[in-house]
């Protein structure tokens, strides 16, 4: 049952619809003007509102936008007799779900509000489990080192001082950059996440810094940066040894003086915010080898925290598998499932080479195959039943000293992406981000 609230001058139209839709089972309110919706709004959390657009006073439009500025979490469907495209079109860039047009069939509205309420639902299931997921796979651990890890990170989140994460991929260091923002006095800001891969140089200095209107080719509005949207909260810098050089020079500036200059503006932004950042590189080898300043490092640097690989936390596997599972099989509705003994000796013996995140999509792919109350070893990927599969993948050919380390690099990503039947098994088996190796296999012709 959804808490649903309809907004019409028109008192024949507001109790049809309301009628019909409690006739569905739903709890319905009623308003007539957008000053007695909005104090509906503030009293109670609301599900799905559908709103006139032409009333009296506030019209549908501004009554949409200071819903999403109060509930933004309420989904709003407008409703008009004088539809036109540019109407629909201001309708969705103010954050409407969808627009109706009077007069429409009821049947019409139901069909419409079960789809509001199916994605509703699975965004709620999949926070639900985006939190269950993360949270419990890494901040719980019996693991010596990783204590040592979570016990440093809580010590040093009250502060505003630079945090260095590093370690190999999929270890879970977006999920503590996450946690000490929580653990933070900033924990009521905002935490904005920015993914060093995924754009190009151009564009992430737009997505950094922000732009102004006209500073390049498609910048027909301004657009605040990554960095003004972390003001008052937390900026994590994921994968930050993947910076251009020249990128790198203004985050220094950046983490110097908290002032930067939007793409295509002499104004100076200064803000407050703090930076988390992330590497699965080792970056005092990119420094020696030129790749990484020196002095960005160094003022990244102030605290360091490493977060072990999965083959270093054997004793949390077991909570860890059993903990994934009760999860997996509820995203996919199954009953309980459970290992069998040789399927656990597969898990333990296996090195992990994509740690966390492979052992999450071993387990997803394990739960979906297997066919009864039971996984046994045929359901696991057949990587982690390959001869060797207990150590680490082998290089391609033996080292030749005359070859550099990028060298030696492409061979074994290539003799890997031969071995993987997708791209994510791959990166999963170099313990590298999917994106990463997409970038790297496009520069090196690894097609």
């Amino acid at each position: 049952m959804a808490h649903v609230l309809v907004v019409d001058d028109e008192k024949n139209i507001r109790t049809h619809l309301a009628s019909y839709l409690r006739g569905l089972g739903h709890h319905v309110d009623t308003a007539e003007s957008a000053p007695d919706a909005l104090a509906i709004v503030d009293r109670q959390p609301l599900d799905v509102i559908f709103s006139d657009v032409r009333m009296a006073g506030m019209d549908g439009l501004a009554l949409l936008r200071e819903i999403r500025r109060r509930r933004p979490d309420a989904v709003v469907v407008l409703m008009t007799a004088y539809a036109t495209v540019a109407g629909a079109v201001e309708a969705m860039r103010a954050g409407a779900y969808d627009y109706l047009v009077k007069p429409f069939a009821l049947d019409e509205v139901g069909l419409l509000l079960g789809r509001v309420l199916e994605v509703q639902g699975l965004r709620r299931e999949n926070r639900q489990l985006r939190q269950v997921v993360d949270e419990p796979a890494l901040l719980e651990s019996a693991s010596p080192a990783m204590q040592r890890v979570l016990a440093t990170a809580r010590q040093v989140a009250k502060s505003d001082v630079t945090i260095l994460l590093t370690g190999e991929s999929g270890t879970g260091k977006n999920v503590l950059a996450s946690a000490i923002h929580a653990w933070s006095d900033r924990a009521d800001g905002p935490f904005v996440t920015i993914a060093c891969t995924t754009l190009s140089d151009h564009l992430l200095e737009s997505e950094l810094f922000g732009h102004v209107k006209g500073a390049f080719t498609g910048a027909w509005k301004d657009k605040p940066g990554r960095l003004a949207a972390a003001a008052g909260g937390t900026v994590f810098l994921d994968e930050v040894g993947e910076l251009p050089h020249e990128m790198q020079a203004k985050l220094l500036r950046f983490l110097e003086e908290h002032r930067f200059e939007r793409v295509g503006d002499d104004t100076t932004v200064e803000i407050d915010t703090r930076v988390l950042a992330a590497t699965n590189r080792d970056l005092e080898v990119e420094v020696r080898a030129g790749r990484f300043r020196e002095d960005l490092y160094f003022r990244l640097n102030v605290v360091a925290l490493h977060l072990p690989p999965l083959r270093e936390r054997l004793p949390d596997l077991s909570a860890l598998t059993e903990h994934l599972l009760a999860v997996l099989t509820a995203r996919y509705r199954r009953d309980p499932i459970r290992l069998a003994p040789e399927a656990q000796s597969a898990l333990a013996a296996y090195s992990w080479p994509g740690n966390v995140r492979e052992l999450v999509h071993a387990l997803e792919r394990a739960v979906v195959l297997s066919r009864d109350d039971v996984i046994r070893v045929e359901d696991l990927p057949d990587r982690l039943l390959a001869p060797g599969a207990a150590g680490t993948v082998a290089p391609a050919a033996p080292a030749d000293a005359s070859l550099s380390l990028e060298d030696l690099e492409r061979r074994h990503i290539r003799q890997v992406l031969a071995e993987s039947s997708t791209l994510e098994e791959a990166a999963a088996r170099l313990g590298i981000n999917p994106t990463t190796l997409w970038r790297k296999r496009k520069r090196w012709g690894l097609e």
